[in-house]
């Protein structure tokens, strides 16, 4: 472990120690399980629930029998499910509730008590202790990794409920968490991580935090906005930041706090409250605890930027209020069905209990004096209600309305106010307020919490939004213009793509003027998507203005066939303001519709078909809406969003925040704006009509100039071409020499990857040609295409196995679309030494050395892959590697004669043929077990042991004595079958040593026998 690692690891243990934990040895931890195998320390639990659980029966207070002390324990150790997240929700529940036990031998009853395994009244009541490098076994226990052992694991009563990695600072915390992630695998130590509830990853200068099965991506930091909320004194060292993470997290109050409140489990994902939602129900909680005059709870507004998980701050929300007052009753309400829907089902998902939907206005009435305490509804039923005239006068109904700035201040909003006088309003809002909505909020009760839009994308809580104004009006009845838009969409792309193009642009002579704009726009959109989207894995939407051109682009799309889309429509709605579809474009929209109906037996089996064909599937690339889904659609793989309607303010904000989730590989969230919503971005948002209603210091952050993203590949490119500066000659043989070292390598691929991404994103936007010159263009593809092919060959020249991992489809898309499609920029996976493809590639290598070191690396990276199999024999040809690669350094040997002596040892480890040996013994040359245990058990005895008759026959029954127990199901990972071959291989050794009267180690020879056998068998045999 780095020293600076190690110094980490010791600050935050005596930060640890400040706060009140006991430390334990990891030479002392035994002492405090029953086995060693064990994960929860169950000394410590017993006396635990000894010391914190009483029952109270006919006035009389009783401790638990011991009987029932074990069985809890017993309880909360097998706890399980049919995944690892339902049996930690299991667990969770269990930490939270207590277990119920019949105390019959002491009341003569059968009645249940509860026991708690957590006092989350009394804190100090608990005990909180720690350990370092805490040894947990695999449960897929290979030879060289048996255990793991994570750098410090929390415990509260003796259960592991925290668990943290630290790096060294000069090491990416990206190392820890996916440390903490490969951990939770099914042949790793899944059973730590079934009681864990926070996990912690960082250095000294920065942390992260997820809970069990977090995906990287969502791994977050915790800003604290308690100011009096201080890290304790830590000697005469400055406070870094991984000491403030220690301290949000684990002490005392705050760690049982939100393992209490701020833990939820939705559709079986675990998630952790992020620091808006915690410190947000924090003020919640303080505010409707203080009263007006009339005896009314003081209320207001959250404003969490979209994306940032307001409906779960809702649902953590709701928990909260029913926990701190009783009697509570919960009204959430919405204003459309889909969302009522949708949160009825969050709300299901997270397991809350009995949630009732309202139906009608009378329904909501009598379900609230039915004493249902938790029940969703749409704003417009309250109309109905007031038509009763009925009120309901109870300070306890809290109304959690989502959307707020829809609904609020509209006569919606007095009709709620009606109906319940005194109910404590809690207005949510994804979106800024308009500077006229400002005042009524403030009457309302005023912003609670903000988190803006700034704060999530620089948290990285929701992606930026990169955005390009695409406007075309101009160019319908010019000539000139509608080739220059041609032009425009041609540019980077080679003949094959541009005379298929060509083919379509001959539609524009056969469609009417009122639809040519539609399809200068469906071409822009076909071609924008399938050069820079299709095929990597993410989706794209279009906004259409209504019914009629949302299904006119479905129709084009079908026509070019490069782009899978389908269309959803909302209903009819004849309401004022609402658009309805007549003439010849209803007809129009009404057949497609038909045509629907007929193929899925009604539309709204085809509307569920496509939306989860588009979240979930293959069958859509794009999805076409002019109503529907443009709020409250929670899409991750929408990366691209196109908009042809005119839209504006909480709309337009709604709109564009459909591709601002996160996603792997999934960098910026793009809008290509037909309508000129936006301009070109060269002044205040709120200078543009569609946003004037806003204050500008609330819409910093909502979206990036694409010019300004554009700009940033001249950077990128002259730190990749900087990094070969000293690269003399400019020869391909000497880039791939230069890149021998293994961090200029990384380095190397850190910026190549870096330059890529600008590549990308310049090669799919128009704004790229006011920016970059044509000659530059040319450089950069072309560079592209050497970097890429340097990239290949030092990957396969070096033998390792990086790659671009979430960038690689995306990387792959760009070199077939814009660069060239021959094989010389086809991404490779690592091939097998041994494989035919792995010898063609060698042969197109230019000279000796760059082939012979190829082989070499690919042979050094597979012995030692291979190593356990026989170690002498592995061994000894790095020997015979080191030695032939010396002699060619010091040029006692050619390139050619480098070569050739490389390829030789590729022969020898292909036959497994060993040279300690003149030959095999005839007993062992068909088994690969039996050759590697003479190679390795000769070694130890044949200083000692002359008669090789005898090793022969003892390696044949060790040989057959693995075999015969190797047969066993389990016989890889148990303990007792391991023992037992042990034994027998030590009382055969003893027999040898004793009849033939020599000395040698018979723990060691056995140990070697043993690990041989683990590592062959299943393999060769």
């Amino acid at each position: 472990m780095d020293t600076r690692e190690i110094k980490t690891q010791k600050d935050v243990i005596n930060l640890l120690k400040n706060m009140g934990y006991t430390y334990i040895s990891p030479e002392d931890i035994n002492k405090y399980k029953d086995r060693e195998k064990d994960i929860i320390l169950k000394k410590i639990l017993k006396e635990s629930l000894s010391r914190i659980n009483t029952f109270i029966y006919r006035g009389e207070e009783f401790k638990f029998s011991e009987r029932n002390i074990n069985s809890a324990i017993d309880k909360i150790e097998s706890i399980d499910g049919d995944s690892k997240v339902i049996i930690n929700e299991n667990i969770h529940r269990s930490l939270n509730l207590g277990e119920s036990f019949k105390e019959e031998e002491q009341t003569g009853v059968g009645q249940s008590f509860s026991m708690k395994y957590i006092d989350f009244k009394n804190i100090e009541n608990n005990v909180f202790h720690v350990t370092e490098e805490f040894i947990v076994q695999r449960v897929n226990q290979d030879e060289r990794e048996k255990t793991r052992r994570p750098d410090l694991v929390l415990f509260v009563n003796g259960i592991p409920l925290g668990v943290i990695e630290l790096k060294s600072a000069l090491v990416s915390i990206k190392e820890g968490i996916s440390q903490m992630i490969r951990n939770q695998g099914k042949d790793e130590i899944p059973d730590l991580f079934k009681y864990s509830q926070i996990l912690l990853a960082g250095n000294a200068s920065s942390y992260r935090y997820g809970t069990t099965e977090t995906p990287e991506k969502f791994w977050s930091i915790w800003k604290e906005e308690d100011k009096k909320f201080e890290v304790p004194p830590v000697g005469n060292r400055s406070i870094t930041e991984i000491d403030k993470g220690v301290f949000s997290f684990f002490e005392k109050n705050r760690f049982l706090e939100i393992i209490r409140n701020y833990i939820i489990y939705d559709k079986n994902v675990k998630k952790v409250a992020r620091y808006q939602q915690y410190f947000a129900i924090k003020e919640i909680l303080k505010k409707i605890k203080t009263f007006d005059n009339e005896n009314k709870r003081g209320g207001g507004l959250i404003w969490h930027t979209q994306g940032s998980g307001k409906s779960l701050t809702m649902v953590m929300l709701a928990m909260a209020i029913k926990r701190e007052v009783s009697g509570a009753k919960i009204v959430v309400v919405t204003d459309r069905k889909e969302l009522d829907k949708q949160i009825s089902k969050t709300f299901a998902h997270c397991d809350f209990g009995d949630v009732s939907n309202a139906e009608s206005g009378r329904d909501l009435l009598l379900k609230i004096k039915q004493g249902k305490t938790m029940i969703t509804t749409i704003i417009n039923k309250f109309v109905t209600v007031r038509r009763e005239k009925e009120e309901i006068k109870d300070n306890n109904v809290f109304l959690l309305v989502d959307e707020a700035h829809r609904s609020q201040s509209s006569d919606l909003h007095a009709a709620m106010k009606k109906v319940f006088p005194k109910g404590c309003y809690l207005g949510f809002t994804g979106t800024p307020l308009l500077k006229s909505e400002k005042s009524s909020f403030q009457k309302f009760g005023g912003l609670i919490h903000a988190y803006k839009i700034d704060e999530a994308v620089k948290d990285k809580a929701v992606l930026p939004l990169l955005y390009e104004g695409r406007l075309v009006d101009q160019w319908i009845n010019d000539e000139k213009g509608m080739e220059r838009k041609f032009e425009l969409i041609c540019k980077g792309l080679n003949e094959e793509q541009k005379k298929s193009l060509e083919e379509k642009w001959a539609r524009f002579q056969k469609v009417a003027s009122s639809e040519k704009r539609l399809e200068v726009i469906a071409m822009d959109i076909n071609e924008h998507f399938k050069n820079n989207f299709k095929n990597t894995g993410f989706k794209g939407m279009i906004i259409a203005e209504r019914k009629y051109p949302a299904v006119k682009y479905h129709e084009i799309f079908e026509e070019y066939g490069d782009v899978k889309t389908a269309f959803i429509l909302s209903k009819e709605d004849t309401r004022e303001g609402h658009e309805v579809v007549d003439g010849e474009n209803k007809n129009y929209v009404a057949k497609k519709i038909a045509e629907k109906v007929k193929e899925f037996g009604s539309y709204e089996a085809y509307e569920s078909w496509a939306i989860d064909e588009f979240l979930n599937g293959d069958e859509i690339d794009i999805l076409i809406v002019a109503d529907k889904l443009i709020t409250g659609f929670d899409a991750p793989k929408a990366a691209v969003l196109y908009i042809d309607k005119q839209m504006k303010e909480h709309k337009l904000l709604q709109a564009i925040a459909r591709v601002n989730r996160l996603a792997t590989g999934k960098e910026f969230g793009y809008v290509l704006d037909y309508r000129g919503l936006l301009g070109n971005l060269d002044q205040a948002l709120t200078s543009y009509t569609s946003l004037d209603g806003f204050d500008e210091d609330d819409l910093i952050g909502t979206v990036i100039d694409i010019k300004n993203e554009i700009a940033k590949i001249k950077t990128n490119y002259s730190h990749l071409t900087d990094l070969f500066k000293s690269v003399k000659n400019k020869d391909f043989e000497d880039f791939c020499v230069f890149l021998e070292d293994e961090k200029l390598r990384e380095k190397f691929y850190l910026l190549f990857k870096e330059f890529s991404k600008s590549l990308k994103l310049v090669m799919g936007s128009e704004k790229t040609y006011e920016i970059i010159s044509d000659e530059e263009m040319t450089k950069y593809k072309k560079d592209a295409a050497f970097y890429n092919k340097l990239r290949k060959a030092v990957r396969l020249r070096y033998y390792e196995d990086i790659d671009f991992g979430e960038y690689e489809g995306q990387m792959q898309k760009l070199l077939d679309t814009y660069i060239s499609s021959g094989e010389t920029n086809q991404l490779t996976k690592l091939m097998n030494i041994f494989h035919e493809d792995f010898d063609k590639e060698v042969s197109r290598l230019g000279g000796s050395r760059a082939k012979a070191d190829t082989i070499r690396n690919a042979l050094t990276k597979t012995i030692v892959e291979k190593r356990e199999d026989n170690p002498v024999f592995y061994d000894s040809l790095v020997q015979k590697i080191n030695k032939i690669l010396e002699e060619y350094k010091n040029k006692r040997i050619s390139e050619d004669e480098y070569l050739s002596s490389i390829k030789e040892i590729r022969t020898l480890l292909a036959n497994e043929e060993s040279s300690l040996q003149n030959s095999y013994p005839e007993e062992l040359k068909n088994s690969g077990l039996g050759k590697a245990l003479y190679d390795n058990v000769g070694e130890v005895f044949l200083e000692s042991l002359n008669n090789k008759e005898k090793l022969v026959e003892f390696v044949v029954e060790c040989t057959e004595l693995l075999l015969k127990k190797s047969k066993k199901p389990d016989w890889e990972t148990n303990v007792d079958v391991h023992n037992e071959i042990e034994l027998e291989i030590e009382d055969k050794l003893w027999e040898l040593q004793n009849s033939e009267n020599v000395k040698f180690e018979i723990e060691e020879s056995a140990e070697i026998i043993m690990s041989i056998g683990k590592s062959r068998l299943g393999k060769k045999g």
